[in-house]
């Protein structure tokens, strides 16, 4: 985060967390499985990036995007809702791509004030 500023072509200040899983992650979830996980930032194009940096595309698609209310410490909360109570009774299945929140200007970490918008992959069942 540090050398953020040496990406000339941010797009907005937003801060993204995208989670990158294996496929078939979820099949059989089970939270001591490993993925990736990238902190990144929004860009016009990928020429000249910064050394040490790599870059992530993710794939177009559908997304069901929920907003975290609260401290990021409790966002195990807003997941649980989204994959055991949202997720099962929609109309939707998860989709294999990134999944991604958006810690815009209202996200302030541990405050009871903060928000954040979370981006879940999904299609039509």
């Amino acid at each position: 985060m540090p050398h953020r500023w040496e990406i000339a072509n941010m797009i907005g200040k937003e801060l993204y967390s995208m989670e990158v899983y294996p496929a078939g992650y979820f099949n059989n979830f089970n939270p001591a499985n490993e993925f990736e996980k990238w902190a990144t930032v929004e860009v016009t194009d990928l020429n000249n990036v910064p050394a040490g940096m790599e870059t992530l595309t993710a794939p177009v698609g559908l997304y069901a995007v929920f907003i975290h209310k609260g401290p990021a410490s409790d966002g195990p909360i807003t997941y649980q809702y989204i994959f055991q109570s949202w997720l099962p009774t929609s109309e939707y299945l998860l989709d294999e791509r990134p999944h991604f929140a958006i810690m815009g200007d209202m996200y302030q970490a541990e405050s009871a004030d903060s928000e954040e918008d979370i981006w879940i992959p999904v299609k039509l069942k």
